[in-house]
């Protein structure tokens, strides 16, 4: 009975979450954000979820707001290509929270497990932003090589910049052509092509388009020929995604193995669990099993943790 109350909160939940993240509105809307937010490049703009004075009354978005959170959660999110709103996604943080909490304490009967799994279930929708983040920045990193070499050989043909970044936004697919685009429709509006790019770093903080707006502006101000720096950069762009993919081949059986002995310990008791739930039974249910259980979920993290940074490359 207790499960299937879980189960049920679960579900209950995650069909609210799915609703909300369906409901994004529609691409004129979105468009319209956009645009607004494009007329205002200079400004900071104020992330807020209630209005007027009502939003100083709570402390909790005060501090929010001091250390700037829901503003990198903003960030995070447009650099993820999701344009919802930030109060939404509060919103579907807070109810797993709450869902994941009612759930533990359903199962588990411990405060702590209960917390545990509340931070989990909280966590799903910032871990769906960084997931959708990373993704679409590696697509945008990989197409960033042929753009160079299409702006490279529009400039070789006699066009201008501008023109070359037209032609880039025609045979190109989101997220390069995308963002380019709005770097476009900036332009057409008035702000200075070299201030667009640097707002499409802002949104895209990939290493390598960093170098092509250092390119942009060093040739706006001293004058030398676009053309041959774009190509060069083509070339420096694909020897570093080169060297990225060698470096993750060489670590692939570290990380493998250390993915593995992190999850071998959750996969054997979970087996164990479905087999034979004596086993397990003491360590669920029994206050010393639990204080072990805890002990072990503690370990196992920062191992998980500890492996993680070793095997990080900085170059």
């Amino acid at each position: 009975m207790e499960l299937l109350t879980t189960a049920l909160i679960f579900a209950l939940v995650f069909a609210f979450v799915l609703t909300l993240l369906s409901a994004r509105g529609s691409s004129a809307e979105q468009e319209q954000s956009i645009l607004q937010r494009m007329t205002r490049p200079n400004e900071v703009v104020d992330v807020s979820i209630l209005r007027g004075g009502e939003r100083d009354k709570s402390p909790v978005l005060a501090m929010l707001r001091r250390f700037n959170l829901l503003r990198k959660l903003e960030q995070n999110m447009w650099q993820a290509g999701i344009y919802t709103r930030v109060s939404d996604v509060l919103l579907m943080i807070v109810l797993l929270f709450g869902a994941g909490v009612a759930g533990g304490e359903a199962f588990w009967h411990d405060m702590w497990f209960a917390s545990a799994t509340g931070i989990g279930a909280g966590a799903i929708p910032i871990a769906y932003i960084r997931f959708r983040r990373t993704r679409r920045l590696k697509a945008f990193a990989a197409q960033l090589p042929f753009a160079l070499d299409l702006i490279k050989s529009s400039l070789e043909a006699g066009h201008s910049f501008q023109r070359a970044v037209q032609v880039l936004v025609s045979e190109f697919a989101n997220p390069l052509g995308g963002e380019f685009r709005t770097a476009l429709e900036q332009n057409r509006i008035g702000l200075p092509l070299g201030r667009a790019l640097e707002d499409i770093l802002q949104r895209m903080p990939v290493d390598d388009l960093r170098m092509l707006v250092v390119a942009v502006k060093v040739q706006s101000e001293v004058g030398s020929s676009l053309a041959k720096i774009v190509g060069r950069l083509s070339e420096i762009v694909r020897i570093r995604q080169r060297l990225r993919l060698q470096i993750r081949a060489l670590t692939a059986q570290s990380r493998m193995g250390g993915m593995v002995v992190g999850l071998l310990p959750i996969i054997v008791l979970g087996a164990f669990s479905l087999i034979q739930p004596g086993y397990t039974h003491s360590l669920f249910y029994d206050p010393s099993g639990q204080k072990i259980l805890k002990t072990a979920v503690g370990l196992d993290l920062a191992a998980l943790f500890t492996i993680r940074r070793l095997l990080r490359v900085d170059y």
